[in-house]
């Protein structure tokens, strides 16, 4: 490893040369009490900025190992810390001159979930952190004085600032970790109540706009039920009281604008924990929930639907249904199948995003369309099926019908933001009404065995020896993997296929997207060679992320800018690729 002053002494020797100059700088510098290591240099100061990352070693860092031990303490103190480098790249971002992104400082833009992320890594014997700048230039020639000024005096300020225990505010980094430890307590407790959520008392649910995630400002504090309400002690904060749901089904009412929605988005996004100020650090939820709704358009490949769709008129298989271009009921009912082979304990669903002849039918309608000319079973007649036989709850907003009174557990009417618990009142009412008819055929789990086989491009070049070099990576050159481009949340491409995930509703960050294509890519090169089905693909790519990091899907560094996803939205990824 070469010296800092070694760095300083070849950017001298560049100076005002050519822009691709700068790549000679490439390599590993000590910097005394951290190492800086310059992974990727951008070609032109109007290209995406260079890619960096410094290594600072546990002894001279001085954290508490306590901060770190557990898994849920550790991604929270490494959320906290990148945070706080971004915050401080702020303070010098473009404070270097020259053309185009000439003095760029950036790190993650992390948002109000604690996630997962190649941004900042605390390993056992060190803290990690990568990030971007932007090499400055005047035109296309090298600004050798402006780099030194970000090398040698905005980084090693930031870094010492960040990755210091002793220059930090202890009582802050206490509160992030802390904070982790009691969220996942609330999870456990989950597991060992039989429970599938908790709302606590005085959360904050609702947003501040569509396009801010932020709390919105005086809005009405949450407040459970008395019937509902439990309270659970905590190591760090004590005893805590809120709504707890149970397992089963529990349906949501109540007027338009009442808060319905606002409390399932608050549920659905409480598979992450969220950071302190947010309003949704206790509203926590199963961590294999998924929100399904209709998906008009979407890729389904060999799944089996018949559960709820059978004897179509053009005499088409449901036991293993394809298509490119699926409907409303179609998709709904493969989001069903794919959500128990991806492991779920509960459903999401709103009825206002659902395909209403896949939700229910109604009594007079089945009069007029006999069953035997009606292919779909509604989700209506399986959902009790699926929590008696397969274990799965269902949580779901109800506005238009009142068949799924019959069927709920747990009925919560919102009024003005506030859930009442009106179980018993409505149970009173169904006495009086007719059930609605139910003839749903057997219930029967798939047995999910669809093999997955690469095809095309990716048996030409995927398999000519896998990854090689750095972290076991061997023989394609990095030019030879599929070409990965991200489009923010909603979608990526390999080289030109495009995997749309805006319906996947529970994807929380683009950087989320970005590590599924990454996956996906490795996938497709590696291990999909049609004796391995969709379970033990995910299965495999899964555990090698958390046995072995970032470092066996990504070519020759890991980057700044990826989040790990849960399995249930890689598994969501590979069931949306077209090829």
């Amino acid at each position: 490893m070469k010296s800092s002053s070694e760095l300083r002494t070849l950017l001298r020797s560049i100076d005002h040369k050519s822009y691709p100059a700068y790549k000679s700088l490439a390599g590993a510098y000590h910097f005394g009490s951290f190492q800086l290591f310059i992974d990727h240099v951008q070609g032109d100061p109007f290209a995406s900025p260079s890619s960096l990352h410094v290594e600072i070693a546990h002894k001279d860092a001085g954290f508490p190992a306590v901060s770190y031990g557990k898994d849920c303490s550790r991604i929270a103190l490494q959320d906290f810390l990148t945070r706080k480098l971004s915050s401080l790249f702020e303070d010098f971002n473009f404070r270097a001159k020259g053309s185009g992104k000439s003095g760029l400082m950036s790190i993650t833009r992390c948002g109000q979930e604690v996630l997962e992320r190649s941004a900042c890594q605390i390993t056992d014997t060190k803290i990690i952190a990568r990030f971007h700048i932007g090499f400055p230039a005047f035109g296309r020639t090298i600004n050798a004085g402006e780099l030194d000024k970000i090398l040698f005096d905005f980084l090693p300020r930031c870094v010492e600032s960040c990755f210091f225990y002793r220059r930090l505010d202890k009582k802050k980094v206490e509160n992030a970790v802390w904070l982790a430890e009691d969220q996942t307590a609330v999870r456990q407790i989950l597991k060992e109540e039989n429970l599938v959520a908790f709302v606590a008392n005085g959360s904050i649910l609702p947003r501040k706009s569509g396009v801010s995630d932020l709390p919105l400002k005086d809005s009405i504090p949450f407040t459970s039920p008395a019937s509902m309400e439990r309270t659970f002690t905590l190591p760090h904060r004590g005893e805590i009281k809120g709504m707890a749901i149970p397992r089963g089904i529990t349906l949501i009412v109540g007027g338009g604008y009442h808060g319905k929605s606002t409390l399932l988005e608050a549920l659905q996004m409480g598979v992450y924990n969220h950071i302190g100020g947010d309003g949704r650090e206790f509203v926590i939820t199963d961590d294999t929930a998924i929100k399904l709704r209709a998906e008009d358009g979407r890729s389904i490949r060999n799944v089996d639907i018949s559960l709820f769709i059978n004897d179509l008129p053009n005499k088409k298989d449901t036991t293993s249904f394809s298509t490119p271009d699926a409907s409303g009921s179609t998709s709904q009912a493969a989001g069903v199948i794919e959500g128990v082979e991806a492991g779920t304990g509960l459903f999401l669903i709103d009825e206002d995003t659902s395909a209403t002849n896949f939700m229910v039918r109604d009594d007079f309608m089945q009069q007029v369309i006999s069953r035997e000319k009606e292919p779909i079973t509604p989700f209506l007649e399986r959902a009790r099926d699926l929590y008696d036989k397969a274990g799965i709850s269902t949580i779901l907003v109800a506005g238009s019908s009142g068949a799924f009174f019959y069927i709920a557990d747990k009925i919560l009417q919102m009024d003005c933001y506030r859930p009442v618990d009106i179980t018993d009142h409505v149970k009173a009412l169904c006495k009086n009404h007719p059930a609605p008819r139910t003839q749903a055929p057997d219930f029967a789990i798939p047995p999910f065995a669809r093999p997955l086989q690469a095809t095309g491009r990716n048996d030409r070049e995927g398999r000519k020896g896998g990854y090689g070099g750095r972290g076991g990576r061997g023989g394609n050159d990095r030019h030879e993997h599929m070409k990965v481009k991200t489009f923010g949340k909603d979608s990526f491409s390999l080289d030109k296929e495009t995997v749309d995930m805006r319906y996947v509703e529970q994807l929380a960050d683009s950087e989320q997207t970005n590590a599924l294509a990454h996956l996906l890519r490795y996938g497709l090169e590696q291990t999909m060679d049609g004796k391995r089905n969709v379970k033990e693909t995910v299965k495999l790519l899964s555990d090698m992320l958390d046995k072995q990091g970032w470092d066996p899907f990504c070519s020759s560094y890991i980057p700044c800018g990826l989040a790990k996803p849960r399995r249930q939205e890689l598994f969501a990824c590979i069931n949306r690729f077209r090829g």
